[in-house]
C-alpha cells in the first residue's frame, strides 16, 4: 500500500487541525497549555495561533487563566457566528438544547411530546421547536443539528428507517427542513449523538470506547482512533439486530430473535401486554414494579441483561475496545442490571485479568447529563470543518 509522506503544508494543516480539537474541548487555553497539550514548542505554537487568529478561526482574550508570572492573555473560539440548536427526535418526543457559537450550552433543555403518523407532521414538529426558539433569539441565526433514532444517511441527511414510526419510507430531513427553513441542517444516528457527546465533553475519555443505548430500542457507536466509526453504509453499531435467539420474537428489522426483542424496554412492554392481555404499562409503571420486587420483571431484567452482556462479549472479541459507556432508560435497572452485563463480559480469555486496570475491559453508566448529551450532536458542525 502506497503512504505518501508529509510536505510542511501538510504538517502545518495538521497541528492547526490539533490545536482547534484543543480549543473546541476546552473552550479557552493559553498558549503555554496549547504547546503542552500538543508537544510543540511555544515559537512554533505562537505561529499557529497567529495564522489561525488571521483566518477568524481564534480570538485572544485578555483573560488571564494563571495568576502566576506575567500572562499574554489565553485564547478562544470566536463569540460570534451562527448558533446550533440540537435536537433528539423520535415520532413522540423531541428534546432540545440550544448552543452558542461555542457550542456551550444557552437556556435550559427542553422537551415536547406528540404523537404523528406521517413524515411531513415530524418536520412540522421540528420545525415549530426551532421557530420558537429562534423568536427568543430573533437577530442570530441557528442552525439544526438532529440526532434522530433507527438508520441515518449523514452525508445526505436522510433517515433510512425509523423503527417507532408509523411509516417505513426514507424520509429527506435535511433536504426538507433546509429548504423550508433556510438554515444549515445535520442528521446522524442518536448514539453518534451520545459518541460525540463522551468524545468532545468528558475530559478524561480515551480515544477508543463504545456507548451502548439500551431504551426503547438497543444501539451502538464505535470511536476508533479518535473517530466514529460508521462503515460505508452507516449501518455499524446495530448491536441490538445481533440475532440472540433465532426462534424468538420477529424484530421491527424483519429478523427474528435480535437482541432488541429480548432486552429493551419495548421487549418488556411485550412481555407485560403477554402476561396481562389488553394492559399498556408504562415505562414508568414497570420500572416501579421492578423496585418494588414483582418476580417475573425482576427474573425479565436478569435475562435481559445477560443477553446484552453476550452480544457485547461478541462485539469486544472483534474490535477489543475496552472502555464501554452505558446510556438509556434501562440503565435505571441499576447496579445489578450492569453487573450481570459485566458478568458475561468477564468470561473473556482475551482480556487477562492481571493486565493493567487502565487497560482492563471497563463497564460504566455514561456521566454526563441529558443536556450535555443533546449537545453532543451539535459537534457534527464541528468535525466536518
Amino acid at each position: 500500500m502506497h503512504q505518501p509522506g508529509l510536505n510542511n503544508f501538510q504538517v502545518r494543516k495538521h497541528n492547526k487541525a490539533l490545536f482547534m480539537s484543543l480549543m473546541w474541548r476546552h473552550k479557552r487555553l493559553s498558549k503555554s497549555r496549547l504547546a503542552q497539550l500538543s508537544g510543540l514548542t511555544i515559537p512554533a505554537s505562537s505561529n499557529i495561533l497567529e495564522e489561525l487568529m488571521n483566518e477568524g478561526k481564534l480570538e485572544h482574550s485578555p483573560q488571564s487563566l494563571s495568576s502566576r508570572g506575567k500572562s499574554s492573555g489565553s485564547y478562544q473560539l470566536p463569540s460570534t457566528g451562527a448558533w446550533t440548536l440540537c435536537m433528539c427526535v423520535t415520532p413522540t418526543r423531541i428534546e432540545y438544547q440550544l448552543a452558542d457559537a461555542q457550542l456551550v450550552g444557552r437556556g435550559e433543555c427542553g422537551q415536547i411530546t406528540f404523537s404523528v403518523t406521517t413524515p411531513e407532521a415530524l418536520l412540522s414538529q421540528i420545525a415549530n421547536v426551532w421557530r420558537r426558539v429562534s423568536q427568543t433569539w430573533p437577530k442570530q441565526r441557528i442552525n439544526l443539528a438532529l440526532a434522530v433514532h433507527g438508520q441515518v444517511d449523514p452525508v445526505t441527511g436522510v433517515s433510512q428507517h425509523m423503527p417507532q414510526a408509523a411509516w417505513k419510507a426514507p424520509v429527506e430531513l435535511k433536504y426538507l427542513l433546509e429548504e423550508q427553513l433556510k438554515i444549515d441542517v445535520r442528521v446522524d444516528n442518536d448514539c453518534v449523538m451520545l459518541a460525540l457527546a463522551e468524545k468532545w465533553l468528558n475530559p478524561r475519555q480515551q480515544s477508543e470506547f463504545c456507548v451502548i443505548n439500551v431504551d426503547y430500542g438497543i444501539g451502538s457507536s464505535f470511536v476508533i482512533n479518535g473517530e466514529i466509526f460508521r462503515g460505508n453504509l452507516y449501518g455499524s453499531g446495530q448491536i441490538g439486530h445481533t440475532v440472540v435467539d433465532p426462534r424468538g420474537q420477529r424484530c421491527s428489522c424483519g429478523r427474528y430473535g435480535c437482541l432488541e426483542t429480548v432486552a429493551s424496554l419495548s421487549a418488556l412492554k411485550h412481555a407485560a401486554r403477554q402476561r396481562q392481555p389488553g394492559a399498556e404499562p408504562t415505562n414508568r409503571q414497570l420500572l416501579a414494579a421492578w423496585k418494588a420486587g414483582e418476580p417475573w420483571i425482576l427474573d425479565w431484567v436478569s435475562h435481559a441483561a445477560a443477553a446484552i452482556g453476550m452480544s457485547l462479549y461478541n462485539f469486544l472479541n472483534t474490535l477489543n475496545i475496552n472502555q464501554i459507556w452505558l446510556y438509556g432508560r434501562s440503565c435505571e435497572f441499576g447496579a445489578q442490571w450492569r453487573d450481570a452485563i459485566i458478568r458475561q463480559i468477564a468470561f473473556n480469555p482475551f482480556d487477562p485479568q492481571d493486565t493493567l486496570k487502565s487497560k482492563a475491559t471497563n463497564i460504566h453508566f455514561g456521566q454526563l447529563d441529558r443536556a450535555s448529551q443533546i449537545l453532543g450532536i451539535g459537534y457534527l458542525y464541528v468535525e466536518e470543518r
